[in-house]
């Protein structure tokens, strides 16, 4: 059985979900990008297009994912 835990924290006056599976630890990046603005669409889609994002998740998936093309 999965053990989950899903809590709300309060950084710098913001609530950020924060969620534990399986004993990993998961934070909510739309709650972190409401910080800078209402709409974090923008800020997650930016952020994602960033070249230094795309490596790491490309180094992150030839790590954790062996079949990973």
């Amino acid at each position: 059985m999965t053990s989950k835990l899903n809590t709300k924290i309060a950084v710098k006056g913001f609530e950020v979900a924060f969620t534990q599976t399986h004993q990993e630890d998961f934070i909510s990046i739309t709650d972190i990008a409401k910080y800078k603005t209402e709409n974090p669409n923008a800020v997650i889609a930016n952020w994602l297009r960033n070249r230094n994002t795309i490596e790491f998740l490309g180094i992150w998936e030839q790590l954790h994912n062996p079949d990973f093309n």
